[in-house]
Order: C-alpha cells, then sequence, then structure tokens
C-alpha cells in the first residue's frame, strides 16, 4: 500500500516537472521581450501560446477512457508526455534566440513553445485524473498543497532560475538543464503502481460504454443540474476576470520601474516563489479549521489588497517617484502568497466536484473554464494597458477582482442553505 507521503512527492514530482516550461512562459518570456523594447500589446499577445490550456478539455475524454491496463490508465499517458518534454525543451535549447528577429526562427520559436504547453497541458489531464483518483477527501487540501508547492517550484526554476541564469548561461545550457530537470521529476512516476482503473470506478463501469459524446453530454448536464453547481460555474467563470487582465503587465511593470534581469529573476520571481510556497502551506493548514467557503472568501479579499498595491506601485511609474527596490518585492511576494493560497482552495474544490470516473474530465472541465477567461483577457490585456496607463488600468482591474467577489459569496450562500435544509 502506498503511504501518504509517497503520494504527496509522486504529485509535487508532476506538478514540478510541468511548472517548468510555464513558468518560463508567463515569468521569463515576458521580462526577455519587454527588455528588448517589444510593446505590451505584443508581449500580451503571447498569451495565444498558452491556448493548449484552455482547450485541453477537447481531448481529455479522451484520456478518461484511453488508457493501458498494463501500465495504468493515467501512468500511460503520464510517462510519454514527461519524455516528450525533455525532448521539446532539448529541441529548444538549440534554437538561436539571438535570430528571434528573423521570421523562420520566430516561427520556430513559437511552434517548439506551443507543442511545449501541448504536451504539458495534456499531462496535466492525466496527472489531474490520477490525483482525483488517489486522493480521499481527507487527503485532498494536502495533496492539493503539495500541487501548488510543486508547481510554484516549476515557476522558481522555469521563471526565475532562468532569468537569473541566463545573465551567466548560455541559452543552450540554460534549457538542457531544464530538459534534465523534468526527467529526474519523472522517476517517482515510473516506480508508482497505479491502481487498476476498474477498481476504482467498477461502481461508474457503464461509463466506460458510453461513446465520447455521450461522456461530454453528461459531465456538461451534471455540471448545471443543481443550483450549487451552477453557482459554482460562475464563480469558475469570473473567478480569473483580475489574473487575466493583470498578466502580462506586471512583470514589465517591474522592468519599467528600473529592475534588472537578476533583480527580477531572483528578489522579484523567486523571492515571490518561495512566498507562494509559504501560501500553499498555510492554506493547507488553515483547511483544517476554516471552511472551504470562508477560505476562499478571505483569501479573495487578500488578493484585492495585493492588487491595490499594485495599482499604486503604477501610479508611482507614472508620476516618477522613486520606489524602493525592498518595496517592490515585498508587494510582488504578498501578491504572490496570496495567489497560491487562494489556489489551493480553487484546486480543492474543483476536486471535491469532480467524479472519480470521469475525473480527468471534470477537472480538466473547471480549470480550463478559469484557463480560458484569463488566456483570452490576457491576449487582450496589453492593448487596453497601452491606451489607459499602468495606474488607471490597475485600479480597473481592483475594481473588477472586487466584483468578482459577488459571485463567491452567492455560491457560498447556496451552499449554507442547502446545509441548513439537512
Amino acid at each position: 500500500m502506498v503511504s501518504n507521503r509517497q503520494l504527496y512527492v509522486l504529485l509535487f514530482s508532476l506538478y514540478w516537472a510541468q511548472g517548468l516550461p510555464v513558468g518560463f512562459m508567463t515569468h521569463a518570456l515576458p521580462v526577455i521581450l519587454r527588455a528588448q523594447g517589444v510593446s505590451l500589446a505584443h508581449i500580451g499577445g503571447f498569451g495565444l501560446l498558452m491556448l493548449p490550456w484552455s482547450i485541453k478539455i477537447l481531448w481529455a475524454p479522451l484520456v478518461d477512457r484511453q488508457g493501458s491496463k498494463r501500465y495504468g490508465h493515467y501512468r500511460s499517458w503520464i510517462i510519454p508526455t514527461q519524455f516528450l518534454s525533455v525532448i521539446i525543451l532539448i529541441i529548444l535549447s538549440f534554437l538561436p534566440i539571438a535570430s528571434l528577429d528573423e521570421p523562420v526562427y520566430l516561427l520556430m520559436f513559437f511552434v517548439v513553445l506551443l507543442s511545449l504547453n501541448l504536451v504539458g497541458a495534456t499531462q496535466d489531464i492525466a496527472t489531474d485524473g490520477l490525483a482525483v483518483n488517489i486522493l480521499k477527501s481527507d487527503q485532498q487540501h494536502w495533496g492539493n498543497t503539495f500541487q501548488v508547492v510543486g508547481s510554484r517550484l516549476g515557476f522558481i526554476v522555469g521563471g526565475g532560475a532562468v532569468l537569473w541564469a541566463l545573465d551567466w548561461l548560455h541559452w543552450q545550457t540554460t534549457f538542457l538543464c531544464l530538459a534534465g530537470i523534468v526527467f529526474l521529476n519523472t522517476l517517482a512516476i515510473l516506480f508508482y503502481q497505479e491502481p487498476k482503473k476498474e477498481q476504482i470506478v467498477s461502481q461508474h463501469s457503464h461509463v466506460n460504454k458510453q461513446t465520447l459524446w455521450q461522456v461530454v453530454k453528461q459531465y456538461l448536464i451534471y455540471f448545471t443540474q443543481t443550483k450549487t453547481l451552477r453557482m459554482w460555474l460562475l464563480v469558475l467563470l469570473t473567478f480569473k476576470i483580475a489574473d487575466g487582465f493583470a498578466g502580462p503587465l506586471l512583470k514589465p511593470l517591474m522592468v519599467d520601474l528600473g529592475l534588472s534581469f537578476s533583480q527580477i529573476g531572483i528578489y522579484v520571481t523567486m523571492l515571490g516563489a518561495i512566498a507562494a510556497l509559504v501560501g500553499a502551506g498555510l492554506a493547507g493548514y488553515s483547511l483544517k479549521y476554516l471552511s472551504r467557503v470562508h477560505a476562499l472568501i478571505g483569501f479573495s479579499i487578500l488578493k484585492i489588497i495585493s492588487l491595490m498595491a499594485y495599482a499604486w506601485l503604477g501610479l508611482q511609474y507614472e508620476l516618477k517617484r522613486l520606489v524602493d527596490a525592498w518595496i517592490i518585492y515585498f508587494i510582488n511576494a504578498f501578491e504572490d502568497m496570496v495567489s497560491a493560497m487562494l489556489l489551493v482552495v480553487m484546486l480543492t474544490l474543483v476536486m471535491q466536484y469532480s467524479r472519480k470516473a470521469v475525473a480527468g474530465t471534470d477537472f480538466t472541465f473547471q480549470v480550463a473554464l478559469m484557463a480560458t477567461v484569463s488566456g483570452g483577457l490576457y491576449s487582450v490585456s496589453g492593448v487596453f494597458a497601452d491606451v489607459l496607463g499602468y495606474s488607471t488600468y490597475l485600479y480597473l482591474i481592483t475594481a473588477l477582482a472586487a466584483c468578482s467577489l459577488v459571485p463567491i459569496l452567492m455560491w457560498g450562500k447556496v451552499i449554507k442553505h442547502e446545509q441548513n435544509d439537512l
């Protein structure tokens, strides 16, 4: 029998490997582009690279339905995608980063990064499905804590460490190291014996006899069949609005405030990721004492405060006032810590609303809704920021974050009424 510690180490390793390329594209790439004079509008356009994370719901039912009985249903998806990630990172290391001003190399760069996201999104479906099936209810909050810790560590390495390393290492050496780390994080799943899917979902065995469309139709009906689930869908649709609009601006703002690559790589991205690790741990611990509803409300209020602090930074930049570097580091770390706390709670709730028989699809459907909203807004946000300026735009985002609290309160109210009726 697999111990709790082994389960958590397994999830930690898988999400760490998954977080490496995402960390590069969301943290390092915008900084590199801005430092080379790319406009906010064009940086926002790079959000299209994250498209596979939004549309992965299209092939999630396939991952749930097709898998090897011999090697483990979800394991037979995770291992190949992990190795493909290693291969793509090796290919990426050979691309001449200094030649991105040439259309041919720019197209190659885009295709390789898009492929990396496609493979990572597929690995994520299988990993989420595996997590839902192997974690019991009382393990979910700690399982999601280790998930967030692993992914944030991936952000540290893929985002902050890459920026730091590019100051003294060659592009190729840096990405060959990333490929090696992904390979090492594949070892845990190689030696893990996944429970047979028939044993896990025997009470839902009819699912395997349905057509793909019937499975898709079934989970869509599931997420609209009760008032609680309908309100939960509204939460999912509004939760990432503020993050989507703010995403491409925060790191470029720090470049404009005068921070160097090393400062952003070490003191912003890496320190922020460490703060996120602390936040994930605090969230996992707090869920022992707080209800998931109260935790989501409380942490959302803290998120609004963090966005107000960023809006203040934008105002100081426009007024040409000098801001001490430690204040920027603190604001960034606080926002990253709160975001991690929110993520632990959200993923725990997403897991709560996922059925074991179609775990990958249910989990992916919910996460994809958030990713679609965030990614879509990310792609257009730079245009609005160029027009409005940092401070006005960020204050508007703060107001949107406050409005997004309303669906959470409404969902919590429905849950409270249901509990009173029992």
